[in-house]
């Protein structure tokens, strides 16, 4: 217990010597100040995991003391002492933040007890906050990697919605193109930091789990309800609820997350009154939504609800030498963590990975830069270390467009596929969307860049 450290404020001599000699006992290191702006000036140049601070000091009063202290750091634990016990003045102290309000003369168990306690709040709230940190630096911004133009812009946006107070935000885009790690950038870049993050794939459990999950459910509520249970939105109030591969949630619930959405509050399962709770709603889909919604297997008001802020994430076959930057990164990170000798790939590895389609995306990139540099046994890694994972045949003429013998420009092909969709359909999107087979944030990112707007 040698790396506790309290600090005394306290004007009698005999009570601060009678307090040190216990606490030393105890294995913690003590100091001491005789007035209260002696004792802010040592928290000032010093940190603290507990204050034994006195009401009455011969310059100013312990509250005054406690008011600066929270000013400063409100995470301090403070341990108020006085011979001058009125109700009043402990309601102040604990208003104002202090952990607890003891009187004098006290019994020294007794006050050992409430120092014990409070050093574990200490403990409990240190890491708190060392974990907040932590996710606040693993899910910054800067650890998105992009810098083509597509990347740019949604940098842009996922700063200004992150700050903003938007309550539901809609994340679209295919397969491991990051939408788990945007929704945890939003939630720790927001004022929402500071309170839970809660997310759930809407596919990975049955139906009637996925409603218990997440509204929760009264004792006896079904066979195995045996307890009262919080579900997701209530523990999460105040905080973030990622709702992953909302397009396959069963449409029995579609219609109690639409309510859910408009008022902000619900019933737990069996529940027969309404609770209330706030939440920011971020909801992810690879699906073409505008396809399901067309079929009538999603809900078309809870489409319009969620996709008030929508986001598209674009495919990692559209970053151009993003597919590089991340490579290196992974690159250096599997060689950290497998202690490998890789610095680096070669000029035809790097054409190979530029070459080739990613329908994995950046998951994908990660699982093949995994693979080659657990098993590489040189420094750089060439094509063959590739092979394997990207020896995907072309297809043949039968199954699919057959190049000319001087080869063609991709980008030319597309923009006339697109212009061409876009001209059929008479200028709609939901029609063109569906011509090429793509979703209409798609299409829109599309139509843009060709300058078919």
């Amino acid at each position: 217990m040698s790396n506790v450290r309290i600090l005394i404020i306290e004007d009698e001599k005999l009570i601060r010597w009678s307090l040190r000699s216990q606490f030393e006992k105890e294995g913690y290191v003590v100091d001491e100040a005789e007035t209260g702006q002696q004792g802010l000036r040592m928290i000032d140049t010093r940190t603290y995991d507990l204050v034994m601070l006195d009401y009455k000091l011969p310059d100013i009063t312990g509250l005054d003391v406690l008011r600066e202290i929270r000013r400063t750091d409100g995470d301090l634990v403070v341990v108020i002492m006085t011979a001058y016990s009125r109700i009043e003045d402990a309601v102040e102290a604990m208003r104002l933040g202090a952990y607890d309000y003891v009187g004098k003369p006290f019994r020294m168990d007794v006050l050992m007890m409430t120092v014990r306690k409070a050093l574990e709040t200490t403990r409990l709230k240190r890491e708190v906050r060392d974990f907040r940190e932590e996710m606040q630096s693993r899910f910054g911004f800067d650890k998105i990697l992009g810098r083509c133009p597509a990347m740019v812009e949604l940098f842009n946006v996922l700063r200004d919605v992150s700050a903003s107070g938007a309550s539901t935000i809609f994340l679209r885009g295919e397969s491991g193109t990051g939408k788990d790690l945007v929704a945890k950038t939003i939630h720790y870049n927001s004022a929402r930091a500071n309170q839970p993050f809660m997310n759930i794939t809407c596919t990975a459990i049955t139906e009637t789990l996925l409603e218990s999950e997440l509204f929760g459910h009264e004792r006896g509520a079904f066979t195995d309800a045996k307890d009262r249970k919080k579900g997701l939105f209530e523990l999460a109030d105040g905080g973030t609820v990622f709702l992953d591969e909302v397009g396959d949630m069963p449409e029995p619930l579609q219609a109690k997350l639409l309510r859910f959405l408009e008022e902000k509050t619900f019933r737990r399962v069996g529940g027969t009154s309404d609770i209330q709770v706030d939440v920011r709603i971020i909801a992810a889909t690879n699906r073409n939504i505008d396809q399901l919604v067309a079929e009538r297997k999603f809900r078309e008001d809870l489409f319009y609800r969620l996709n008030i802020v929508p986001i598209f994430l674009p495919p990692l076959r559209e970053r151009g030498d993003d597919v590089v930057l991340i490579a290196m990164h992974y690159v250096e990170h599997f060689a950290r963590e497998f202690r490998k000798p890789v610095t680096g790939i070669s000029a035809d590895g790097l054409e190979r990975l530029r070459e080739y389609s990613w329908p994995g995306n950046v998951r994908e990139l990660r699982n093949v830069l995994e693979r080659a540099v657990l098993l590489s046994k040189q420094p750089i890694l060439t094509a063959s270390d590739f092979a394997v994972d990207l020896n995907v045949a072309p297809p043949s003429p039968k199954e699919g467009f057959t190049l000319p013998p001087g080869g063609v420009s991709l980008e030319e092909v597309e923009r006339q596929l697109v212009t061409q969709a876009w001209e059929d359909s008479g200028h709609s999107l939901l029609k063109a969307a569906r011509l090429l087979n793509i979703t209409r944030d798609q299409l829109r990112y599309r139509l843009t860049r060709f300058n078919l707007k």
